[in-house]
Formats: structure tokens, sequence, C-alpha cells
């Protein structure tokens, strides 16, 4: 028997591995084997068993079977091959994303004593002869031993020595990194469950041992009130200790027993749906199901704080009614935290979380609990869309317009939203596309009768639209940027009078982000990125926001000598500074990455909100998504221009989006909200679209603009991308690329270009945009191409450093 099987390794093709007779039995499609690559071992999941041995090799045998059963279900598999094939990438990236950290098994090196070893001792350094000697002792030695051994990290030089002086040699050991959680369970001993032996017991207790019978009845009063008692609440409410809970267990009057326990807390499994539908809503489930009747796709267009969620609460209580698992993806795990506690209210235990804040452990809990099909809805970011569901019926992509559902870096580079239509298609399940700004692709292909559509016009409880005003900054900045207009201040003043809360949205995060030499001009700008730094008053540093390098703040212009820098625009950390001192008795707080750091952080802040613990919110884009408030009545925009002015086909679409979604914000219950956009372009064509909450005009305005200039929905992008840290190799790889392909696609290419940011990590960027007609033949002729010249360039040595990377359908 042979198998192909998928390793996370960035190979071209699967490699192919023999299966010795034993055994034979345990392998079937989705199981993990140990297998040997090179000098390393992995832990490979099969895709399929061939019957044919390959002509091209002899093929290695497999080491071990690690699964009695499969880690996942043929559904999976095949959605890795789609998104490997449609995204340019290789099986093994995407099983490195897909799987969770704790089911891929770790190597590590182990050190074996060579029998036949002959050396002189005075030949080795203290270093090498300390091993040396360990190792004739032990005969094998960890990595981890040895670092222990030499008490330094560093031990790969003394490795390699031993090895070339022919004293032992390494081998490779996995080990299984998810570990059971346990909890000692205590209960009472067999001898004692009738009722008339524990009476006789506490009768005859002597008193010498008064602290172990504290200890026994303490167990008694937690038994009855909790049913099962666990040892540290024992030892705790007792006040008793180990040593005391020790004398009644060797005296067989309580047992200890360790159990495993889930580290995901268990909640009731009832369904509780309690709550009526609206007559527009009614209307809207109904007209949902009559087009799941045909379509096996239907976008939802429901205006801000319409009551989509409710609708998805219908509809996923209907399927878990008919047998079938849910998905509900979001694009940020910062909305996460919201819907779970409403989903959990109605859905309990049925319901779980996933995304990549929980611990590796925690992840590998939910794995086996939708695959074994215990839990039957899943509320997840990207990554839950890899899940090993074992009978999906529907899909919920909630703000489907949301760029953060495609993956950037690294590979796979895959939109999930598209993914998921895929994925759906293998089981035969419905997928519904909710937001109250689609996105320009999805609406097209409603137009067109890909998809079905339903919309949603009027807001929940017949509250109004908020009322959008725009205020133009032009006149008042006469001595340069302003945060706050007078208008804006005059509503937040009014807002915390009326005992309502406000939301603020700027789009730049930290204090101010770019300082600036006032005497010549100078600005400081990363080492390794080609972009300005942005201060941070808290942490009284600079920080690059692509690489992450943080540097001491400048005093000194490097270019004139000068100590006078001032400050330019206003991020966040700012915004909340100035309204402290505007407002000292305002509670404010802000949600940014920098402030939202921890698993549970984002939560707490929700909760404060929503408690009116806070008047004031500031915020980036972690205040525009989906996030529902009943108390906010003023949203203020700070600088829309900052979102107007960007250099992409995708500008007006998205500042749109945004500027809808966060004036959504504001009026969501009985009151009337407002919205201030601060803008110095008050004519901009997208701002009026905003005032009218038009979407279906910004559509087709659009929808011209990118027929006229060929780009999506008209056309697919493959946008392909050079790095190096050398400027002029990157252009050069590039430029072969173009001159590889022109003979096929010269028409369809753009480029080579830099990209905005044309330097990141200390890697120069170039890019070639392919724009090509929606025929698929076409599209596949291309990334075929596009392979071969990769492979082609590649060969040669001056460019083989040169990183390569596809990307289909750039956001």
């Amino acid at each position: 028997m042979f198998i192909e099987v998928i390793i996370p390794l960035a190979l071209p093709k699967n490699y192919t591995w023999a299966v010795p007779l034993a055994m034979q039995s345990g392998i079937q499609p989705g199981v993990r084997v140990e297998v040997t690559l090179g000098n390393k071992k992995y832990a490979g999941i099969v895709k399929q068993i061939l019957q044919n041995k390959p002509a091209a090799f002899e093929p290695k045998e497999i080491l071990n079977v690690l699964d009695n059963e499969p880690l996942l279900h043929p559904q999976q598999l095949e959605l890795w091959q789609w998104i490997a094939e449609y995204y340019m990438c290789t099986e093994g990236e995407v099983m490195q994303a897909a799987i969770p950290a704790n089911l891929k098994l770790s190597s590590e090196s182990v050190l074996i004593w060579n029998e036949t070893a002959e050396y002189e001792p005075s030949d080795l350094n203290d270093a090498e002869y300390m091993v040396t000697e360990a190792l004739e002792m032990k005969k094998e030695l960890r990595l981890s031993e040895v670092q222990q051994l030499l008490d330094s990290n560093r031990v790969y030089p003394v490795i390699r020595k031993l090895i070339d002086k022919n004293i032992c040699y390494v081998w490779e050991e996995l080990k299984e990194k998810y570990k059971v959680k346990t909890e000692t369970y205590i209960t009472l001993h067999p001898d004692y469950h009738q009722e008339e032996n524990l009476a006789e017991l506490l009768n005859n207790w002597t008193s010498r041992a008064a602290k172990q019978l504290e200890l026994l009845l303490a167990y008694l009063h937690l038994v009855k009130a909790e049913g099962e008692v666990i040892k540290a609440e024992l030892l705790k409410k007792s006040g008793a200790t180990d040593a005391q809970l020790k004398a009644l267990t060797d005296k067989k009057i309580l047992v200890a027993q360790k159990r495993a326990k889930d580290r995901i807390v268990s909640l009731p499994k009832d369904l509780n749906i309690r709550f009526e539908l609206s007559p527009a809503q009614e209307i809207a489930l109904g007209e949902i199901n009559a087009r799941f009747e045909d379509k096996n796709v239907c976008l939802l267009h429901g205006v801000t704080a319409s009551g989509k969620t409710q609708l998805y609460i219908k509809l996923i209580e209907a399927h878990i009614a008919s047998g079938k698992q849910v998905l509900y993806m979001l694009p940020e795990i910062a909305l996460t935290a919201q819907m779970i506690r409403r989903l959990q209210q109605h859905f309990g235990s049925q319901i779980a979380i996933y995304h990549s804040k929980f611990n590796p452990n925690e992840r590998v809990e939910i794995w086996h609990k939708v695959k074994s099909g215990e839990i039957k809805a899943v509320l997840g970011a990207r990554s839950s869309l890899f899940l090993p569901f074992r009978q999906l019926g529907f899909i919920i992509i909630d703000e489907e317009h949301d760029a953060s559902y495609k993956q950037q870096e690294p590979a796979p580079r895959y939109h999930a939203r598209d993914a998921a239509v895929y994925y759906a298609s293998l089981f035969g399940a419905r997928v519904l596309l909710g937001s109250a700004t689609p996105s320009i692709e999805s609406y097209y292909n409603c137009v067109r009768g890909k998809y079905g559509l339903v919309t949603l016009s009027e807001r929940f409880g017949n509250a109004a639209l908020p009322e959008i005003r725009l205020v133009d900054l032009t006149p008042l900045q006469t001595k340069g940027k302003l945060a706050f207009s007078p208008a804006l201040l005059q509503e937040i003043s009014d807002s915390l009078v009326n005992k309502k809360q406000v939301i603020l949205f700027q789009n730049r995060r930290g204090y101010a982000p770019y300082q600036i030499c006032n005497t010549c001009g100078w600005i400081p700008h990363c080492k390794q990125c080609d972009v300005t730094l942005t201060y941070h008053k808290s942490k009284n540093k600079l920080a690059c926001h692509y690489c992450g390098t943080v540097y001491p703040v400048i005093q000194t212009c490097t270019a004139c000598g000068s100590h006078n820098f001032i400050q330019k625009n206003f991020g966040t950390e700012q915004i909340e500074e100035l309204l402290t001192e505007k407002f000292p008795d305002a509670k404010v707080a802000r949600m940014d990455y920098d402030s939202i750091k921890g698993k549970n952080d984002h939560d707490a802040l929700i909760k404060r909100f929503e408690e009116q613990r806070i008047d004031i919110l500031v915020g980036t884009q972690m205040v525009v998504k989906g996030l529902d408030f009943i108390h906010v009545n003023l949203v203020g925009i700070i600088d829309a221009d900052g979102i107007l002015n960007f250099t992409d086909f995708r500008v007006n679409e998205r500042a749109y989006q945004l500027m809808e979604q966060v004036s959504g914000r504001a009026g969501r219950k009985d009151a009337d909200g407002k919205v201030l956009i601060q803008v110095s372009n008050v004519h901009h064509p997208v701002l009026q679209f905003v005032k009218a909450h038009d979407y279906t005009s910004l559509f087709h305005a659009e929808l011209n603009n990118r027929r006229q200039f060929g780009y999506p929905p008209f056309t697919r992008l493959i946008r392909v991308i050079f790095r190096h840290k050398e400027k002029h190799l990157a252009e050069e790889a590039a430029n072969l690329m173009m001159q590889g392909m022109k003979a096929g696609f010269a028409q369809e290419m753009n480029g080579p270009a830099q990209p905005v940011v044309d330097r990141v990590r200390n890697q120069h960027i170039w890019e070639i945009l392919i724009k090509l007609p929606k025929n698929s033949n076409r599209i596949i002729q291309c990334k075929r191409e596009i392979a071969q010249q990769i492979v082609i360039i590649q060969s040669n040595k001056r460019y083989r450093s040169v990183m390569i990377l596809p990307d289909v359908d750039p956001v």
C-alpha cells in the first residue's frame, strides 16, 4: 500500500510513502502518520491511498500511524485542495493554517551515543567533553537536556562538532503537545455509601482528629450542594491542608480521583428562543427561505440596526433542530465577544466560539467536539472555516464586505467568504451573506441572479436612521490641523448632558502619526520600512506599525541638529487625552490595537460601555463593525479626508462602508441618532451617498467606473509580489516575469511597479497586477504560467532568494 501524505511544508507536490503490512489496517484518509523527509520527522495527514508504486523513486516507509480515527472528514481535505489550487499555494501551507498547533506534533532533536565512537579527550573542549561524558553514561540526550547541562541555549555549535567527530548522531523525536486537563475529584469511599455506616463513623470519631472531622463535614456539605466536589474547592472551603486530606484518603474514608476536565466552560444545552420578530423581519425571513429553494447563496442587505442578528438566530435554531451544524463567521475576533454572549443566551453550550486568541489546548478541545457533532454551532473568525464539521447545513457570513476575511500573511492568502461558499457546496449547505454595506462583487452577483437577494430597509422598532451632518473643516484650519470642530464639541456636550453615550472614530492609533522637524522638515522613518514612525505617548516611544519595531523618542534632528519637533495629525491616544481635558467629568475610554491585548480585554471594555460606565468611546475600525449599543446617540468621524484619499480602486466603496457602518452605531433603540463627519472636501460624491444612506446609487456609480477601467466584478485580479533585501534584484525578477508572460498575457499585465509602501522589514517590494477576463480556462492558464515562471526565475541562482508571492483576488 502507498499513501499520499500532506506534511506542513510548502512542497509543490505531496510526497508518497509506503505503508508496512502491519500498519495497513489503520490507514485511511484523514489520519495522521509519522514520516521522515530528509533527516527530519513530521506528522502528516493521509490525503489518499494509492495502489501503484511511484515509478520515478523508491518511497520510504512510514514510521507510525498516530490516530485510531481520522482527524478530519473528507470535505476538509477537499477544501484544502481547492484553496491550494485556487489561491496558488501548497496543501502543506493550508495544513499549517488549518490544524491547531497542538495537533501538529512537534519534533525534538535527540542525541544518540555512537557505540563505535573513538575519541581523544584532549581533542575536546570543556563543553564537548561534558556532553560526551553525559552521553556515554545515558546513551541518549534531548536537546533541552544539553541546554540545561551547558546552561546555555546556544548548543548547536557543540552538537555539530560532536557529530563531525563521530561521537554521536541526531534523531528527531515527535512528541504530542496537547495535554488533557485533569482535576482531582473527591468522593466518599464505597464503604460509607450506606447511611448507617457513615453515621457510625461520625458517632465513633475520636477527638484527636478534629481537623479531619471538619474536613469530612465540609465535604458532606459541599457534595450535597454541588453534586461533585473538586479537591481545590474542598480545601479552600474547609481551610484544611493536603496532609489532612491525605490522612482521610489513607484511612479509606475519602477517595481522590484524577479526571479529565473540559477547558471550555459548559453551559446548559436548552434552546431558549423567546423573542418575536417584527413584521418586516418576518417578511425577510420568509424571503430568505424562499430564495434558498433555488439558490444556495443569499445576500441579506439590511440597514444598520435592522435586526439581522435576530434573523440569524431563528435560522440557526431551524438548522440545529433539523440535526445540522451551523458556522457563523465574523470578520474580527473583537466582534465575537459581544455576539457570543447574545447567542449563548439562546443556545447555551450548543454554540461555541473559536478564534486565534484561544490557547492551543482550548482549540484542540473545540476541534474534537465539532468533529464529533457535540457542538452544533460555531461562532468564529476566518480560521473557524477549517473546523472539521460533520454535518454542516448552514453558514452565516456577517459583515461579508469586510476586508479582514482575506488572509494576507502568510500563505494561504485565501478569502474566507469565498472559500466558505465552496466549503458549503461540499455539504449541500446554504450560505447567508449579511451586511448593511455589501461588497460590490456580492451585490453584483445578486443583480446577475447568481445569488438570491433579500432587503431589510427599516430599523428594528421603527427607529430612524441617524441624521448625517457634514462639518467643513476648511475655514477652521487656519492654525494647522483641528481635532474637534466647535459643532462636534457642542454635540458631545449635549449628549453628555442628556446622559447619552458618544463614539468617536479616528482610523489612526498612537498619539501622533508622525513628527516633523519644524526647522528643516525632516521626519523620522523606520529603519526597516519605508514609513513614518508613530509617537506613542503612554510608552514614550516611536513605533513602526508595519514591522512593530520600537525606537526611543528623537529629540535632535538627524538632518539639521535642531530640537524643534512638532507632532502632526491626531491618533486615538491624543484624541482620548484631548477629550479628558475638555470634558473632565466624562469617563473616556479607547478601543484600538494598543489598548486591547488580552483574550478578554475587548469583552471587558464592551461590557463597561454597555453598562454606561463609559461616556465617550474613542476607537479605530474596532468600533465600526457590528457592535450594538442602545445608549449611543452621537457618532463623530474625526478625519474623513484620511478615509477618502487612499490610492486604491476600492477607495470609494471602502469609504462608504466605513462611514455608513460607524454611523450605524448611533440611535439604535428609540432615540434619534446624529452623525457628524468632519471633512475638508464636503463635495466628495461618496459623502452625498452616505448622507442619503443610499447604497444603491453608490453601487451603480462604482459599477460604471469599474466597467470602464476593467476592475472587479468585471475582471479577476492576480497580484504577483516580489520581495528582496536588494531593490534591484526584486525589480529584475519582476521584469523577468513580465518578459516571460508577455507572449500569452501582454494585454492583461500591468507593471512592474512599487506599491505606496515599497519597503517592509528590510524587504523591497515590486508588484505586477494581472487583470483577467472572467473566463475560468484563461484564469487557470494564467495561474499555470505564473507558477512556471516562478520556477524558471528561481532556478537562476541570482534570483533564488527573491520571494515571489502570488495573491489571487487581492483586497
